[in-house]
């Protein structure tokens, strides 16, 4: 049985800003495979809820005019894994968004109550990083457009205000085309785990040459990070074993994991650096580079 003491259905994002203006203790619904287990486990600040989960306005994935892929927040990740569009221009959020739970987690939970709920562990997160996703949001102040990199405070916190709501996430023709990109996520199961160092790298070659990367962590500090002395050491270099090598040595200078329960720090730093070197191979072979 959960404690809700009040319950609102939202019919738009505009009602849902409504709702929440009025109720300031209010907390948003749409998959529930979040808010519900801190209910179980006695959150009472859960307990008074408005609920968007069937508004069709915040769910689909299209292409805009200019070539941009919106994804729309209460898009599941089945189908986020299941889209056309996604699988053939941004293969690495499908594979991201391919280890979020099982099957019957993945039917229910939505891609933006993923970022929304803050965590650093979210899989779609490293993902969305390189690919300087764009949040775009509505509140009772109106819409703004949050980088994905600026979106997260600390563990469990984002910039949303009261009445704000995630609506779409954009990513910009320019951030995709050209990419080679790969994603690997470590945790201590093969299956239905919590990442315990997740990476992320999108590779963009030139006459053989890397020409930028971007690389990005998630549980490797209190925040998600582009290793940016990692990125601005790869420019120019030919993407060869060694070269990646000395690429994720340079990531060490941006990571800070701490000790927990799941895995040291010592062993997070190991991990950080093996993915490093997967995803950059993998990611420059798949912009046409050899390595």
């Amino acid at each position: 049985m959960f404690d809700i003491k009040q319950y609102e259905k939202a019919e738009s994002v505009k009602d849902a800003v409504r709702l929440l203006s009025e109720n300031p203790n209010a907390k948003l619904i749409s998959g529930g495979t979040d808010v519900l287990i801190r209910l179980r486990e006695g959150h009472s600040e859960y307990s008074e809820l408005v609920d968007i989960h069937d508004l069709e306005e915040i769910k689909g994935v299209s292409y805009t005019d200019t070539g941009d892929i919106e994804i729309c927040a209460a898009t599941t990740f089945t189908e986020v894994v299941d889209s056309e569009i996604i699988n053939d221009v941004l293969p690495v959020l499908a594979l991201a968004s391919g280890t979020v739970g099982g099957p019957q987690v993945r039917n229910v939970a939505t891609i933006g109550g993923n970022l929304c709920n803050g965590a650093v562990s979210a899989d779609s997160l490293a993902s969305l990083c390189v690919l300087d996703a764009l949040l775009i949001t509505e509140s009772a102040e109106g819409e703004r457009e949050i980088p994905i990199i600026d979106f997260y405070l600390g563990p469990g916190q984002v910039v949303l205000g009261q009445t704000e709501i995630l609506k779409s996430i954009r990513i910009c023709l320019d951030n995709y085309a050209g990419y080679g990109t790969h994603y690997y996520k470590y945790a201590m199961r093969n299956a239905m785990d919590i990442a315990t160092i997740g990476c992320a790298a999108a590779v963009k070659m030139d006459d053989g040459k890397i020409e930028t990367l971007k690389i990005s962590f998630t549980v490797a500090a209190p925040k998600p990070i582009r290793a940016k002395t990692a990125e601005e050491f790869a420019v120019g270099l030919e993407p060869t074993e060694e070269n990646i090598k000395k690429i994720a040595k340079q990531v060490m200078n941006d990571v800070t994991p701490r000790d927990s329960w799941r895995a040291s720090k010592d062993f997070r730093l190991h991990i950080i650096e093996t993915l490093a070197e997967r995803v950059i191979k993998h990611a420059a072979e798949d912009a046409g580079g050899e390595s």
